[in-house]
Parts: C-alpha cells; structure tokens; sequence
C-alpha cells in the first residue's frame, strides 16, 4: 500500500497557493506530517479524501489515480477531520451505526457487532448510551477515531487528533494509532505538535507555506540538528537575555538561576554544553535555520 503524490498543487481564487508542487510517497504504517497552523496540511488532507480537487498534479493509491478512482478510493478511507462533530441527538452507539451504515454496512447484525466491537477498542462501551454530544473532548476524539475505523479501512487520515486534549489522552489516542498500524494499512496523523510524530511515526514530511520543506524518518531531522542544541545554565539576570537571543525549548528552576535547553549554532559566552537533540529540537532547529535559508534563496 502506497500514496504516490505527484507535483500538487492547490491554487485558490484569490491567487493564494495552499500547496504548491508537492512530490512525495508515503508508505505504509504510520506517516507524520508536520508543520506550523498554515502550512497547508488540512489542505493536503481534504485533497487525499477527496474532499476537495487538486488545481493540478496527480495523486495515486496503490496504483488507483484520485480523480479517475474516487469511488473505489473512498471505500478504502477512513477520515478525521479537525472539525469533527455529532448530531446532538444521536447517543454514542447510534451514531458509531450510522457512520457504520454510510461505510457501506448494509447488514444490521454486522453492525451491531461491530459496533460494539469499536466501542470496546476505544473504551467507550460504558458509554454507549451517552449522547455523543455530551462527552468529554477526549472521549469525542476517540469516537472520532472509531468512526474512522468502523469500516477497517486501509487508509487512515486523522487531522489535528489530539489537540486540545490533555497528556493522558494524547497518549491513548497514539497508542490506539499504534496498535491498528501494520504493513497494509497506510495512517497519516496531521498535526503541529511534535510529541505525536516522534512517539509513533517512522516516516515523515514537514510541510511550510503550502511547500515540502523536508521528507524522510524523524531521525534524519534530528541528525540535522546534532551540535545546535545546548543545555544552558544561567543566573536570573541571564534569563531574560537568553529568551531573547535564542530559541527556547525548555526552561527548568535550578538552584541558583535556570537550566535553560536552547537551539543555537553557538552559545555566545554563556555556560553550557551540547545535547543531544530529540524532535523537537529538530523541528524548531529546521524552521529557525533551514527555512530561512530556503525562503530567501
């Protein structure tokens, strides 16, 4: 299973370009695509699910063109979308059986099983009964996967799955991800929070005003970063110079001042040593350096 995009583009009436000559595979199992609010990776997304028609260029799935395709593509998609929401007066279960019934489950014992089945996986079964309206955001993000996945679909789409939730959730949500992502199954989590991408993904693309800046495995884009990233410790009066001239990660209370993790070519006198640099590191790396040169080249 593979997505073979081919120099897509989005143009919008205004002349804006959302995306612009886009060139990328994506495999299967777990594909993190990452980049700032605006970088065109909702857009990106809608096209994939046929939600929205490219200006130009081609998309391919699993040798089946987009536009020519787009029935038998939509059969095989799961989606969630940002925006994810419920009819008001649906309970969990009912709405789980009508997403059920729009994948194309005709059979009412089918869905009966399988909806319960998505419910268990999902830990939403106690709450079957509950107007899906009335959860909390976790749970509303986690019927949102369900719903996705209610027809085993080969490919999976969630945008922005996690926002807003809070860390324990945006964990299960990952480890859910994590345990349906095999080698026939294509999953693209779109987000701006690098913790998504780095626990759970082996592949990756970080998209900037509508264009691929880089395509490749999370640890590529860490190697990028190795010996620009520092572990500073600094006295009060330091501080606010520090968070002025740099890019801060990380500020710790330490005795006597801060321990502050910082993303800098060079420290410029202050006290500190190199670490070794994780994703997110990397990420605000890239976009402080390589996209600056990028942008003005």
């Amino acid at each position: 299973m593979q997505i073979t995009i081919n120099n897509l583009n989005k143009v919008y009436k205004n002349g804006n370009h959302a995306i612009k000559n886009i060139e990328l595979e994506i495999p299967s199992g777990m594909f993190g695509l990452l980049g700032p609010n605006g970088a065109g990776k909702s857009t990106l997304m809608r096209i994939l699910v046929t939600l929205m028609k490219p200006s130009s260029g081609q998309v391919k799935v699993d040798g089946l063109d987009l536009l020519k395709n787009r029935r038998q593509i939509r059969s095989m998609l799961g989606y969630l979308p940002q925006d994810f929401s419920f009819f008001s007066k649906l309970k969990t279960y009912e709405f789980l059986d009508y997403a059920a019934r729009l994948a194309g489950m005709k059979s009412a014992s089918k869905r009966r099983q399988a909806v319960d089945q998505m419910l268990e996986e999902v830990g939403l079964f106690e709450a079957r009964d509950r107007n899906a309206n009335k959860l909390s955001g976790g749970m509303k993000r986690r019927l949102g996967i369900a719903q996705a996945l209610i027809n085993e679909p080969k490919i999976i789409i969630v945008d922005e799955p996690t926002t807003g939730l809070d860390p324990e959730e945006r964990i299960r949500f990952r480890n859910l991800l994590s345990t349906i992502s095999t080698t026939d199954v294509i999953i693209i989590l779109s987000t701006h929070i690098v913790g998504d991408i780095s626990s759970t993904c082996h592949n990756m693309a970080l998209l900037n005003k509508g264009q691929l800046a880089f395509a490749g495995s999370p640890e590529e884009l860490v190697k990028q970063a190795e010996g620009s990233v520092w572990l500073i410790k600094a006295t009060e009066a330091e501080y606010l110079e520090i968070n002025e001239k740099f890019p801060v990660i990380s500020t710790i209370p330490a005795e006597g001042g801060w321990e502050i993790q910082v993303v800098a070519d060079e420290i410029n006198g202050y006290y500190g040593e190199q670490i070794e640099p994780n994703l997110e590191h990397a990420y605000v790396h890239f976009m402080e350096n390589k996209l600056n040169q990028w942008s003005n080249s």
